[in-house]
């Protein structure tokens, strides 16, 4: 077995997941591919199995976080050392994998890099909406400040973690707006994250659920959570702490 593995989370994603699966295959064939199927009502696990990932099929829709933190156990308990997300819609490009991987191998004190479509200026690539693009300012300003670095692309799922981020995550991963949260969880428990530039891809099916109608409430809700969640208590991991015991997935 490998110790890489590809978390891909998937709801409704029949038409993509196959591509998405097979381009991880091709493009970072060290890892192992992952599918978390969120209860999808259409063929998902069925058209990822024939694509040739391993499926884990959550009982019914419990949300990107819960989708994500399964994900995280199956790591956890399989021994795997490093871990990245890759949504099942085709955004993120696997052939950028391997750039997030080198960037943890030559920086071995960071524990989470993301990979953001803002940290350069280039017009290549997919950068969102308008509206989203001034939330995720919003949101990037606040984390840079309670962090003390720089932050630019708080709102993106594309990330890899390490052994210490995958412990971190199987044990308590945020739910509600998982991406921006789980920045200041890393900085919560005295982790080290960074970001690199990517470029990232319109998505290839589906539409999100964030709209220009309802940017201002997201924007609203995410921010109230950050402080939120400034105020969570939350056991602090140490370097030389045991692993988190993680639960089990059904699979």
């Amino acid at each position: 077995m490998s110790s890489h593995l590809a978390i891909v989370p998937a709801y409704n994603e029949e038409a993509s997941v196959a591509s998405v699966v097979r381009e991880l295959q091709r493009h970072a064939p060290e890892f192992d591919v992952l599918v978390i199927d969120d209860g999808s009502t259409d063929a998902t696990r069925d058209v990822a199995r024939a694509a040739g990932a391993r499926v884990v099929r959550l009982p019914f829709n419990l949300g990107i976080g819960c989708t994500v933190q399964a994900g995280y156990q199956f790591a956890l308990e399989n021994g795997y050392d490093y871990a990245v997300q890759v949504d099942g819609d085709g955004q993120h490009d696997p052939r950028e994998v391997y750039r997030l991987l080198e960037y943890l191998h030559a920086h071995p004190d960071i524990d989470m890099v993301t990979g953001s479509r803002f940290r350069e200026l280039c017009e290549d690539g997919h950068r969102s909406t308008a509206s989203r693009r001034l939330g995720i300012r919003l949101f990037a300003g606040v984390l840079s400040r309670i962090t003390g670095q720089r932050v630019t692309d708080p709102t993106s799922g594309f990330r890899m973690t390490n052994r210490r981020g995958i412990e971190l995550f199987a044990r308590d991963y945020p739910h509600d707006y998982p991406e921006v949260e789980a920045v200041l969880m890393v900085h919560a428990h005295r982790l080290k994250s960074a970001e690199i530039p990517v470029t990232m891809r319109p998505r290839t099916t589906g539409v999100s659920s964030i709209n220009a109608s309802r940017s201002a409430y997201y924007m609203l809700k995410v921010t109230l959570a950050i402080f939120v969640g400034l105020f969570r208590e939350r056991p602090v991991i140490e370097r030389g702490d045991e692993p988190p015991v993680a639960a089990e997935a059904s699979i």
